[in-house]
Parts: C-alpha cells; sequence; structure tokens
C-alpha cells in the first residue's frame, strides 16, 4: 500500500454502496483487509496499481471511474508555497499548523499560531514540511493561503507579555498589524539579534537600568545599535491556587513535601528569578519538586496552578490575576522593549511608539493587566 501524498480522490465508498457490497466482501474478493478498504474510501491511503485494478474489477468500472487525480489543486499548491524561517522548530510543527507571515529585513518569518482551543485565528499559510537551507537561513516550507501580509504594515515582536494582544489591538486601529511571537525574554533577544523580529521584550533586568546596552543580556549588538523603552512595571512572584491554600509564603516552602510547583524553560526570565532566589537562600534545586517539569510561557504555567496541576509557579502578577489564582509577591522588575535604531523610522514602530505614550491605552493596561504604565513609551537612557 502505497502512502504518497499526490492528492487523489476516490469514488469507491460511492460505488460499493450502489452494488451492496460489504468492505470484509470487497477486501476478501481483493486481498486485502477489511481496514484497508476503510482506509482507502477515507483518503488516508492510496492503493498500488494492482490492488487499483483488483478493485476496479470488481466493482465492473475503469480505475479512472474508481480513482481521480486532482493534477490542478497540487500544481496550484506548489505555485503557492514559500520558503521561510519558522521561528519554531519546524520538526515540532505539523503539516496543515496555521502561521502568521511577516517580513523582517532580508527574512520572511513565519509564526506558528497557538490556539486556545475555543476557536482559530486568522492565518497567512499553513505548514508544508521542513525544509534546511543554512547559506538562505531558511527552515520551513509553507503554502500561502493570504497574500494580504505583503500589502499590510507589519510588525513582528518576540516577547512573554500576555497583554501583547491589547497592543495588537490598539495599533491595529491605527492600521498597524503586530505579530506576536510568544517567546521567553532570552529567546527573544536572541531573536532580535539574528535580525528576525522588530522588537524584544525582555524583564531579564532588574534594579537601576544603568549601562544598559553593556549588561550581558545585550552581548552580542554593536554598541550603540539599540534603542531600548520602557513597557510596563510589574510584579514577579508565586502564583498559587486560589485563597493560598497550602500557605505557601516564598521559596523556602518549595522544599515542603506537601508542595509541587512547575517551572519555566531555560532562558526564561521567571526561572532565571528562581535560580537567584534558590541560590540565594542555599536551596538546591534537586530539592523542589516539579523543578524540572516546564511549562512554555507564563499563562501555561499559571494555568497548570488553576487546573491543579501543581500547587505554585513563578510568573507575574498578571497571569495570577487573569486567571483569578492567589499572588505572593518577591519582586519588581521593568518589562523593556528592545528595537534596532536602524528600524526606529520604520512607520510600524513610529505608531507602536506613540501608542505606548497614550493616556487611554495606559489606563486599558493598566485596568485590564494591573501593570504599572506610567513609564510606558519613554526611553531609557543610554540606549
Amino acid at each position: 500500500m502505497s502512502k504518497d501524498k499526490t492528492q487523489v480522490t476516490n469514488r469507491l465508498a460511492e460505488l460499493r454502496s450502489k452494488r451492496d457490497m460489504s468492505a470484509a466482501s470487497l477486501a476478501s474478493k481483493v486481498g486485502v483487509s477489511r481496514q484497508t478498504v476503510y482506509a482507502i474510501e477515507a483518503g488516508t491511503y492510496i492503493p498500488n496499481t494492482v490492488v487499483s485494478l483488483r478493485m476496479a474489477r470488481v466493482l465492473d468500472v475503469s480505475v479512472e471511474e474508481l480513482f481521480e487525480l486532482q493534477a490542478s489543486p497540487a500544481k496550484d499548491a506548489a505555485r503557492a508555497t514559500l520558503d521561510v524561517v519558522l521561528l519554531s522548530d519546524p520538526e515540532q510543527v505539523p503539516e496543515g499548523q496555521s502561521v502568521r507571515l511577516c517580513r523582517v529585513g532580508a527574512h520572511t518569518v513565519a509564526v506558528a499560531l497557538v490556539t486556545d482551543g475555543l476557536g482559530l485565528s486568522p492565518a497567512d499559510a499553513l505548514m508544508v514540511c521542513p525544509i534546511w537551507n543554512l547559506k538562505r537561513n531558511i527552515n520551513a516550507r509553507v503554502q500561502v493561503i493570504s497574500e494580504s501580509w505583503k500589502e499590510s504594515e507589519r510588525l513582528l515582536i518576540a516577547g512573554c507579555d500576555p497583554s501583547a494582544p491589547i497592543l495588537a489591538s490598539s495599533l491595529q486601529r491605527e492600521g498597524c498589524e503586530l505579530v506576536i511571537a510568544y517567546e521567553n525574554s532570552s529567546r527573544s533577544v536572541e531573536l532580535l539579534r539574528e535580525g528576525l523580529v522588530h522588537i524584544a521584550g525582555t524583564h531579564l533586568l532588574d534594579g537601576e537600568l544603568t549601562e544598559i546596552e553593556s549588561s550581558s543580556v545585550f552581548k552580542g549588538f554593536p554598541p550603540g545599535s539599540l534603542a531600548i523603552f520602557q513597557y510596563a512595571g510589574w510584579e514577579e512572584g508565586l502564583v498559587l491556587a486560589p485563597g493560598n491554600p497550602k500557605q505557601i509564603l516564598g521559596v523556602q516552602d518549595l522544599i515542603r513535601k506537601d508542595v509541587r510547583m512547575i517551572n519555566r524553560e531555560p532562558g526564561a526570565a521567571c526561572r532565571v528569578l528562581l535560580d537567584k532566589l534558590l541560590k540565594e537562600h542555599k536551596i538546591a534545586h534537586e530539592k523542589v519538586q516539579g523543578y524540572d517539569v516546564v511549562a512554555l510561557g507564563q499563562l501555561p504555567a499559571a494555568r497548570a496552578v488553576q487546573n491543579k496541576e501543581a500547587d505554585c509557579c513563578i510568573s507575574t502578577q498578571a497571569s495570577a490575576r487573569v486567571l483569578g489564582l492567589s499572588f505572593v509577591p518577591l519582586v519588581k522588575k521593568p518589562y523593556l522593549l528592545a528595537i534596532r535604531r536602524s528600524n526606529l523610522q520604520m512607520r510600524g514602530v513610529q505608531t507602536l511608539l506613540n501608542t505606548l505614550g497614550k493616556a487611554s491605552f495606559r489606563r486599558e493596561v493598566e485596568a485590564a493587566i494591573g501593570y504599572d504604565m506610567r513609564m510606558a513609551g519613554e526611553r531609557v537612557k543610554g540606549a
């Protein structure tokens, strides 16, 4: 039985029904299993030549009446394919996964859409397959389903901020589309360094924002190449079940036998904070139940607590707030947006910076998420 993915339709079920022939009877006469007949009818498998001829003879039709090769759609699909830089691991993105597209410098970048299980988001293309062309920095092929991405003013932002859709909605009213790649702080800065996003959000820094470009966070960027702006001030701490039933008050409680946490992936700012606090309290991570269990994102980590898969996680107050969970603050941190200075004059970037300075936008985020937005849009000194 061939697994060729050529587009073929068949009338097997229709013709078998007309002849009042069961799948088992047809299978016996052709010399295949009943499951094979069902698989062919469902389009899961395409039979080889011998099986096709036997089926046609048993049903008293020509092979052409039984099977039809869809040449035109396959040809159209080939014309509509595009080689891109997919920000996710292409081996982990299934065929047919929806993606959004954005032009960043010389790159066409694809972002796999994450569904919340309640509906589908507008897509520009569908994943076809991984490909590897290191010279062109290409790792995936997609099938384009809409050309609108070429015509719109689009910005691609990487970051872990749950309020990004509010920013996207505000920008859309100004004629600018924001494509969001949900990545941790380290990965977001890495993508900016590689020239694959316009904006990187990060909350890896804390304390006074002095000599910011010389920090290890922005290592590898040419001196003076970045402009860094305030977005929000927020609190990071322990996200807990409503009412904090286990009375978890700090990282010292993570070594309790009745406490199980869920961690973030390496490179995430919340994991960096956890490691820092564990070191300060001289707690070996081996003593923390759930340290090696990872959630990819602030909200996924908080949802694990909401679903009672864990007792706590390190995340932002916003994650606790939107899911109705309890929160024990540990530190205050700035969330920053890094942009290459060469992109500051892009119309979309200017629209974004103007939006950050609007009182109406700041109020909306403060009310919905609880961030401190007083400094939003202000450029960090020395950057």
